[in-house]
């Protein structure tokens, strides 16, 4: 499994871009073969800013490319999100997961 790691900041009100990822992204991702699932991560920062993490589970670097194209890096963020951020990571992480603990059983 690959985890996918990507980051934004904002001093909009934060569920602009909250909504704009459940209503938008996760329909989006739910689509694509060999997407695993995801979080979205958020932490107020200093006055009037808000941090968003995502992390995205996928199957395969594959999987990846069909969601982002052959640049497994490069950050896929719609103009609506980008409208709701003040500030994006223009590339993302992508980290083997080596370990995976669900309900307290190590997988």
């Amino acid at each position: 499994m690959i985890a996918r790691y990507w980051s934004a900041t904002t001093t909009k009100p934060p569920e602009e871009y909250r909504r704009h990822f459940t209503e938008t992204v996760v329909p989006n991702l739910t689509s694509l073969p060999g997407f695993e699932g995801c979080y979205l991560l958020e932490s107020d920062q200093p006055p009037g800013e808000t941090r968003f993490v995502t992390i995205t589970l996928w199957q395969s670097t594959a999987a990846i490319e069909a969601f982002a194209g052959p640049d497994i890096t490069r950050s896929h963020v719609e103009p609506e999100g980008q409208a709701a951020l003040t500030q994006f990571d223009r590339t993302a992480v992508n980290f083997t997961v080596s370990v995976h603990v669900d309900g307290g059983h190590p997988e």
